[in-house]
């Protein structure tokens, strides 16, 4: 099979992640980036002699390529993607999809329409620790799923025009998409902006789902440590991934609490504590970008479902813009209709 030619528009903080894997699998073959600054283009060519660089996206248009990689600001997202569908592009664009769900729908619709790929780049989605965790709840080892708690904090890079729900909550709703399979039915935020004003970077997200699953999403762009941690309470068992461990990145506790039964007397009334072992497994690590990349030239190539698509990307961003509506106007929680 004729390795696909694929093409980056942005080489900033992802982009060279994503030439330098795309320039590793043998099914792709980099052709071009575009940037517009030197500085960036040089680095690539220092890296990649072979591949053409160029400051105007709109030639990589004419270079028969299979697919473009979009990894720019996310307000670009919208032009360059509806772009490159016109000139029928297969099309990944990093999170977020874009930055309104009117002008995800529409990239959907064209998509559709021409038979092409869109997919968005939810890279949590390929990590071989976030899949094990599912196959957990899958399987029912865990038992019913009380709650799923998860923080993303660190010492952030503050963008222009962009806040801390836009730049990191997309990871955590897409793996929460990802593990539960279903749509939350409210949502409850409570935010503040530390360092610039009317920039929050400091947000707390609640969503309650079907069979009164509670979902909390901590995010911040002002903390001294980085996490990255998901913890999930079920009937049976507790799960903690932790991506910022490289050797134990899932710990499963054998913990859990039991109601009494009934009981005359309060002295009879006591609470079954169960304190059994922590098992941590073996997990295959693969980078997650390598794997969402070589799904990228899978969904292509196969004309296989995404698993990060471009409908699981404007399901994100609704949460997003109710959460950002909330935060701007000053109330907190809101019934999401679907």
């Amino acid at each position: 099979m004729d390795k696909l030619r694929i093409g980056v528009v942005g080489c900033g903080y992802w982009g060279p992640n994503l030439i330098r894997n795309f320039t590793q699998i043998q099914g792709s073959k980099m052709v071009a980036v575009a940037d517009l600054r030197d500085e960036r283009l040089k680095s690539i060519k220092n890296m990649n002699n072979g591949i053409q660089l160029t400051h105007d996206y709109h030639e990589l248009f004419e270079m028969n390529l299979d697919g473009l990689v979009i990894a720019t600001p996310p307000k670009t997202h919208y032009k360059i993607a509806h772009e490159a569908l016109e000139h029928g592009l297969n099309v990944m664009i990093e999170k977020p999809l874009t930055t309104s769900s009117q002008d995800a729908e529409r990239l959907i619709e064209l998509a559709d329409q021409k038979g092409l790929v869109l997919m968005v780049g939810h890279t949590f989605v390929y990590n071989n620790a976030v899949r094990a965790l599912k196959r957990l709840i899958t399987s029912g080892e865990i038992g019913k799923i009380h709650y799923i708690d998860s923080a993303r904090l660190s010492l952030g890079l503050y963008q222009p025009g962009l806040n801390v729900v836009w730049d990191l909550a997309p990871h955590d709703l897409s793996i929460l998409y990802y593990l539960l399979e279903v749509d939350p039915q409210s949502v409850e935020v409570f935010g503040t902006s530390c360092v610039l004003k009317n920039t929050h970077d400091l947000v707390h997200i609640n969503l309650v789902y079907p069979d009164n699953i509670l979902a909390h999403i901590h995010i911040s762009w002002l903390a001294p440590v980085k996490v990255r941690e998901i913890t999930v309470v079920g009937s049976k068992k507790m799960v903690v991934y932790n991506d910022i461990d490289l050797i134990d990145r899932l710990r499963i506790y054998d913990k859990g609490v039991e109601p009494p039964e009934y009981t005359s007397t309060y002295a009879e009334w006591q609470c079954g504590y169960r304190q059994g072992d922590v098992v941590v497994p073996n997990i295959h690590f693969v980078e997650p970008l390598r794997q969402e990349c070589q799904h990228f030239l899978d969904c292509i190539n196969e004309k296989i479902p995404c698993l990060s698509s471009g409908v699981d990307g404007l399901k994100v961003i609704k949460i997003i813009e109710v959460a950002q509506k909330a935060l701007m106007d000053g109330y907190h929680e809101e019934v999401l209709t679907w």
